[in-house]
């Protein structure tokens, strides 16, 4: 599951509203880790928009955390943790965001719940179909 969030690259290929993805780069660390800038295309209905982050991708600890660099957000932030489970893998994600645009901030706290179940079921499907 790691492996699977970490290639931001393949994102357009089965998350809801991606549009494109871009990696601009990735570096490594000297304690191991990985730093990714990365850049997302999303698309819903008329709003169309790119943002840039930055991804810490620590492989040893399985966590990846994104920090939001530019695009249409106030702020963003999102961490993923990855722990053995019976029979699979638990994964933790917590993400706080908000867009400068109170009318795309509105329809986010409208949608947000529903939107994030759909994206969480995208990854688990992907799961299902890379992993078996």
């Amino acid at each position: 599951m790691y492996a699977l969030v970490a290639d931001v690259a393949s994102y357009p290929q089965f998350l809801p509203w991606t549009a494109a993805a871009r990696v601009r780069s990735v570096t490594p660390q000297a304690d191991g880790s990985e730093v990714m800038e990365a850049d997302l295309v999303i698309s819903f209905k008329v709003f169309r928009e790119r943002f840039g982050s930055r991804v810490l991708l620590w492989p040893e600890r399985r966590r990846i955390e994104t920090e939001y660099l530019d695009g249409p957000f106030r702020h963003m932030r999102s961490n993923w943790e990855f722990h053995d489970a019976k029979g699979g893998c638990e994964v933790s994600f917590d993400v706080d965001f908000a867009f400068r645009n109170k009318f795309l901030q509105s329809a986010a706290d409208l949608f947000f719940h529903d939107a994030m179940k759909r994206i969480v079921r995208a990854f688990e499907e992907r799961a299902a179909d890379l992993y078996g």
